[in-house]
């Protein structure tokens, strides 16, 4: 039986086939379309995943869309007439695609599919559960969700048996703290839905300064976690930004101008909402497990994506084991649908391997061969050098101990806003260096967004304080104390960005300035290759860490083809690209063709 699960027209559109229950490919539209967080419907995505398969349309047994469009509709019709007239520029600008397109979700993905079967329609939140719970390794664990908003819910929880989810209590639009997370986002001056991961990795650097200002002001918090919000200080009910004057008038100025200088207001403003989101989610957390009884926890939703509060969460011991879906965002709506179509609608019975999840490393998108790869250079007369399976490993750990970097391009593409060794950036996690050189010559990013460290599963409590896998990039903890390095006087007094370049361990590319570090964990029963690499470097070189990065620079989707790969490889300063059983050198390498409209694009110039 194959089910195809859809979610599109938000952010990050994705397509996911099950077949009989076991995710078979899933994939997000960015990747084909090159459209970073495109919420087209996932055409190219869908394609791909029948293609994979060797099936069409016909072949369905059910599509599942990954929420419900009328409620989502009758959500934002309540929403404009409360605060109307105030909304009418929003609303006229919102209702053309909603009459055209979206309130006819049926009849559109039959038309595009050509297909004539049966379409359920999960709500946004039972997606997120499903998505959570059905790939996870536990017989029963709770399940908590939270993201900016689905139809009406932002937040929920519940109680995942078997194949069976019930979701128990919500917080309904518009309180919702993927909101609140956002609109500090947009303050800060960075992209909402986008920009995220840039307040966490700059909170470090900031004082919780208005913590107590945010907590008295603009949220509610009980002792279970429950909140509300005070609207008056946000726009995003009506308006076409996330804050108001009166939130600017709050926090002393209007929100920081995109590429504007950081200043330390940003800095603490960053670390006030990150401590407040902690706070929140470590109260809910207790709650759930105070309500729910259960040991293991399951997360997903945007808010799952934050791998501090993620981490802490673990920490407290509030339960036994958390695992969190990587595609924890709308993605993974797909893949929770389709899911929720198996178990759920068909009501078929779950097998669980409990040392092992039903995500297979997330792995899930396309794949390359040789003779692909090999196509596509001799198209475009490219300089390669043919490399033993075997010689793989070697060749690149001698790479990064040179503090080379590498383009890593290989098996199937991830599924998830994480790169886990597929499509990689690697590097050296001792180089002192490395990390202002990825960022600002290859990533063309701001200089102090952190690294991720891949590190062997066996070798991770060697040098994190953690005793579990971290997968999918998705826990933070802190290096262990006898890897720090000792600061000086002159260290230990600098301020804000000046903190960047100061050596902190003996790993220094992927310590964060608290001695923090998003974790990612390789396994060898999910990416042999990447295992072996990393295997090969400890080998030699005494070290079982290296740099992770995605494959792509700021403003552009990770690669997915071998073209993608060779024009990031070409247009950034990465050294060498490894790619199939091909190794590339820059310097053998024609220049491209002009980029200028590319630069330009990519605000690069």
């Amino acid at each position: 039986m194959n089910i195809l699960g859809i979610s599109a027209f938000y952010h990050d559109s994705a397509a996911c086939l099950v077949k009989d229950g076991k995710i078979i490919s899933a994939a997000q539209e960015e990747r084909f379309t090159r459209k970073k967080h495109d919420y087209s419907f996932p055409t190219n995505a869908i394609k791909f995943c029948l293609d994979y398969s060797g099936i069409d349309s016909s072949k369905l047994d059910l599509v599942a869309f990954y929420d419900k469009p009328f409620l989502k509709f009758e959500r934002l019709i309540e929403t404009y007439i409360t605060y109307a007239p105030a909304g009418i520029k929003s609303f006229i600008k919102a209702m053309p695609l909603w009459i055209k397109q979206k309130l006819w979700m049926k009849d559109y993905i039959q038309k595009e599919l050509n297909y004539n079967g049966k379409i359920i329609f999960p709500e946004h939140h039972e997606s997120h559960a499903a998505s959570a719970f059905y790939p996870s390794p536990f017989h029963e664990a709770a399940i908590l969700t939270m993201d900016g908003v689905g139809e009406w819910t932002t937040t929920s929880f519940g109680i995942g048996r078997g194949n069976e989810i019930e979701l128990l209590e919500e917080i309904k639009f518009p309180h919702s703290l993927g909101l609140l997370y956002s609109a500090f986002t947009y303050y800060t001056g960075f992209k909402v839905n986008s920009g995220e991961y840039k307040v966490m990795g700059l909170a470090p650097y900031g004082e919780p300064k208005y913590k107590d200002l945010i907590l008295s002001e603009l949220i509610d918090v009980k002792e279970d976690g429950s909140f509300k919000i005070n609207m008056k200080y946000f726009d995003y009910c009506a308006g076409l930004t996330m804050t108001n004057e009166r939130f600017n008038k709050l926090f002393g100025g209007k929100p920081r101008k995109p590429e504007g200088k950081l200043t330390k207001r940003d800095m603490d403003l960053a670390r006030s909402i990150q401590d407040v989101t902690e706070e929140i989610v470590l109260k809910i957390g207790r709650y759930v497990h105070k309500i729910t009884g259960m040991k293991n926890l399951t997360l997903a939703g945007g808010v799952a994506l934050n791998c501090v509060a993620n981490g802490k969460l673990l920490r407290e011991g509030i339960f036994e084991k958390i695992w969190i879906q990587p595609a924890a965002g709308d993605a993974g709506g797909a893949a929770g649908a389709a899911l929720a179509g198996w178990f759920k609608y068909y009501n078929n019975p779950r097998t669980i391997n409990e040392s092992q999840d039903a995500q297979q490393g997330s792995f899930l998108g396309p794949e390359y061969s040789d003779e692909k790869i090999l196509e596509f250079f001799k198209t475009d007369g490219i300089v390669y050098h043919k490399l033993e399976a075997d010689a793989i490993p070697q060749v690149a750990a001698d790479l990064i101990a040179q503090e080379k970097v590498l383009g890593w391009f290989q098996g199937r593409m991830e599924f998830g806003p994480r790169a886990l060794g597929a499509r990689s950036i690697i590097g050296d996690a001792r180089s002192p260096k490395m990390q202002s050189v990825m960022n600002l010559k290859i990533k063309f990013r701001e200089s102090f967004r952190p690294f991720a460290p891949s590190v062997l599963f066996e070798k991770a409590g060697d040098y994190f304080e953690l005793d579990t896998g971290s997968p999918y990039m998705l826990i933070v903890a802190d290096i262990k104390k006898e890897r720090r390095k000792k600061l000086n006087t002159g260290e230990e007094s600098l301020f804000g960005i000046d903190k960047l370049n100061v050596v902190r361990s003996d790993i220094p590319a992927v310590t964060h300035i608290d001695y923090s570090a998003r974790i990612q964990t390789v396994h060898n029963d999910t990416n042999p290759l990447y295992y072996k690499l990393i295997s090969k470097f400890n080998e030699k070189y005494g070290c079982a860490v290296i740099i992770n990065t995605s494959f792509n620079v700021r403003g552009e989707p990770i690669v997915c083809t071998p073209e993608d790969a060779y024009k990031c490889f070409m247009r950034t300063n990465i050294d060498h690209l490894i790619i199939g059983n091909f190794l590339l050198n820059k310097e053998e390498q024609k220049e491209l063709a002009d980029d200028t409209n590319w630069r330009k694009e990519y605000s690069l110039d």
